[in-house]
């Protein structure tokens, strides 16, 4: 377990650097605009601040990351059992026909019950 909760900022990391991979490879022609590298470059910076924030909120809270991924998984678990079951048509109503019965009273018995009362002493 310990070595799944010190490997989520390394994997957070990794993550950013594949998403900037990815975003430096759709920077624009040299051939265009200076307006479209302005806003490469300024997407650029708020990815690598994005990363290097999300980076150190990793790594001062793993065990909040974790059980968010737990939750995750445990929600998407629940969705996938739900679908399997409305699939299969289980939980569903079950159709049949029911009858009123009456309640009988018990018969009285011929004595009545005596309680008896406790009287605090004056």
């Amino acid at each position: 377990m310990m070595t799944k909760l010190t490997s989520l900022p390394e994997r957070a990391l990794e993550l950013a650097s594949a998403v900037g991979d990815n975003l430096r490879h759709a920077v624009p022609a040299v051939s265009q605009h200076a307006g479209k590298w302005l806003e490469t470059g300024a997407k650029l910076g708020a990815l690598k601040g994005g990363a290097r924030i999300a980076g150190g909120f990793v790594r001062r809270n793993p065990v909040l990351i974790a059980a968010a991924v737990a939750g995750a998984g445990l929600l998407w678990y629940a969705a996938k059992r739900r679908a399997r079951q409305a699939e299969n048509g289980e939980g569903e109503a079950i159709e049949g026909q029911s009858r009123r019965i009456e309640a009988r009273r018990a018969a009285r018995a011929s004595t009545p019950r005596r309680t008896t009362r406790h009287t605090p002493p004056s």
